[in-house]
C-alpha cells in the first residue's frame, strides 16, 4: 500500500515525522504522501489486512489479540512491554474493535494490556463480534489521524 521509500521519507522529512508522531504513529491515509493510490482503496476497505490471515495460519499471529506495533510504540508500554509481547498480535483486538472511538496513546496501552490480562474465549468472541461493524464501515480519516492499525 506504500511507496518503496516510505520509511526513508518518514525518517528524512521532519514535518511528516512530526505529524506522524502527533497522530499516534499514524497519518490520515488521504494525507499521507507515502500511500499509493491503490493503497488508499485497500486501506479504506481493510483489504490490506487480508495477507495477515497467512500469518494466522502460520501461527505468528492470532485472529484476536493486540495489534502489531513498531518499536517506537512498544517503548510507550514501559515496564509492561514484555507483558504485551507475551501474546501473539492479532488481526482484531480490543483496541481495534472500538472502531472510530479508538483512543490514542497512552490510553491505548491500558486497553491492550487489559485485554492481555483478561483474555478468554468469551472476550475474544465479543471482540470479534464488535469488529464486524467496524470492518463494514471501513476506514474514515477524520483529518487528525488514520483510524486503522
Amino acid at each position: 500500500t506504500m511507496e518503496v521509500d516510505a520509511e526513508d521519507r518518514l525518517r528524512d522529512e521532519t514535518d511528516l515525522k512530526r505529524d506522524y508522531l502527533a497522530g499516534g504513529f499514524k497519518l490520515p491515509t488521504e494525507q499521507d504522501p507515502r500511500v499509493t493510490r491503490v493503497g488508499r482503496l485497500l486501506r479504506r476497505t481493510y483489504l490490506d489486512e487480508l495477507p495477515q490471515l497467512f500469518n494466522v495460519l502460520a501461527g505468528s499471529m492470532s485472529l484476536i489479540g493486540p495489534r502489531p506495533i513498531i518499536s517506537e510504540e512498544l517503548a510507550l508500554y514501559g515496564e509492561h512491554a514484555d507483558e504485551l509481547l507475551s501474546v501473539n498480535p492479532g488481526i482484531f483486538g480490543a483496541w481495534t474493535s472500538l472502531g472510530r472511538n479508538r483512543p490514542d496513546y497512552p490510553q491505548r496501552v491500558n486497553v491492550e494490556l487489559d485485554y492481555v490480562r483478561g483474555r478468554s474465549f468469551r472476550r475474544d468472541l465479543a471482540i470479534l463480534l464488535c469488529s464486524i461493524p467496524v470492518v463494514l464501515q471501513g476506514q474514515v480519516d477524520n483529518g487528525r489521524k488514520a483510524k486503522a492499525s
